[in-house]
């Protein structure tokens, strides 16, 4: 299932000049204001009155001409990672934010599902910058000049990472065992110290099985779902959890200053990868109702009803550096602080570690037998 968003009406991404000496304002993390990076002249970003819309999601395929819910972008692809980003106006970008790789390929416009909401920078730049340096600071095995590579290299990139989630009621008809534990008691020989044979007596556990089938209702609320490809799924999962609860109504002024990922996974694909970690959900309630000692799921059909969903984007401090021909990423939950990196080893200080660890213990040894 793809996105019908090609004759949605466009969308063009605003500019805000300072007041005082007419540079780009840039969203203040941490503050709901826009701030001057010359002159610190700040203006206050207005509450937005709209509420935080989740849009049906089966109404917008049937209606997407009508929706309005799309804006063209330039986006920019890496052609070494795959990584497609979008370009503000007042943000130039020579190397790819996500593997750190000179961009090659020029910016073309795309139609893409406008965000519904975004959740705020709260962590700002500096104090991105001194956890990296942590960060760094206490990597083990790691190759001599790294860390003076990585902050050349990499810096600290300000991303916002698209996301869907998704609300659904599921109804669920399952067909399934229910098994119940017995005991009963055995006789078994065995030998003695004394080598004599003895019978001795022990509980043994069986296990009876009933046909089992019923029906299981649950409720879905916000599904998160990653939108894009150029982050390794296993290092972005590590930064939940997202305090979704302090999305805001997407507005431009969030984005300036600041670089977004254009989603790669669509709509549809969204809701296929939500619907199987809502079947890890529905059959964990389904064993629940079957009860007994043991579960057996022979069946599942499962039908999802009111469906809605929301394109929103998180906040990633990220930072991309090259050591020797593979990129790495640092990532920061830009909301809470949370760290996450990949980094490379050291195979010459781990071999010359363990050869010292093996002649202190020859010398240990070689002391005790004295």
């Amino acid at each position: 299932m793809s996105d019908p968003t090609q004759q949605t009406p466009n969308t063009v991404t605003k500019q805000f000049p300072c007041g005082s000496c007419g540079a780009k304002l840039e969203f203040h993390p941490g503050a709901a204001t826009l701030k001057c990076p010359y002159c610190s002249h700040e203006n206050k970003i207005p509450q937005s009155a709209e509420e935080i819309r989740e849009l049906d999601f089966y109404e917008y395929f049937a209606r997407a001409t009508e929706q309005g819910d799309s804006q063209e972008v330039q986006t920019v692809k890496c052609q070494s990672c795959g990584a497609t980003s979008t370009l503000q106006p007042n943000i130039s970008m020579s190397h790819c934010p996500f593997c750190g790789t000179q961009l090659q390929a020029k910016a073309k416009a795309s139609r893409l599902i406008k965000p519904g909401a975004v959740l705020p920078f709260k962590i700002p730049k500096n104090k991105a910058m001194e956890l990296f340096r942590d960060w760094l600071g206490g990597l083990w095995f790691a190759p001599g000049g790294l860390k003076e590579q990585a902050a050349r290299d990499g810096g600290i990139k300000g991303m916002y990472i698209p996301y869907w989630t998704f609300d659904a009621k599921s109804t669920t008809w399952y067909d399934g065992e229910r098994g119940e534990d017995y005991y009963e008691t055995e006789r078994y020989s065995e030998t003695d110290d004394d080598g004599n044979s003895v019978t001795r007596t022990r509980q043994v556990r069986h296990t009876r099985w009933y046909h089992t089938s019923g029906t299981v209702w649950q409720n879905f609320d916000d599904v998160i779902v990653q939108a894009g490809r150029s982050l390794p799924p296993e290092i972005v999962d590590e930064l939940e959890p997202w305090d979704l609860k302090s999305l805001v109504p997407y507005q431009d002024a969030y984005m300036s200053g600041f670089q977004a990922e254009a989603y790669q996974i669509d709509l549809g694909d969204g809701f296929e990868r939500a619907k199987q970690e809502m079947d890890s959900a529905i059959r964990a309630t389904v064993a629940a109702d079957i009860g007994g000692d043991h579960q057996r799921i022979n069946t599942v059909r499962t039908q999802f009803d009111g469906i809605t969903f929301k394109h929103i984007l998180l906040p990633v401090w990220i930072s991309a550096y090259k050591y020797g021909d593979k990129s790495y990423r640092f990532l920061i939950n830009g909301s809470t602080g949370e760290v996450q990196g990949e980094r490379p080893w050291s195979v010459a200080k781990i071999a010359m570690t363990v050869l010292a660890s093996i002649i202190v213990l020859i010398l240990i040894a070689l002391v005790l037998k004295k």
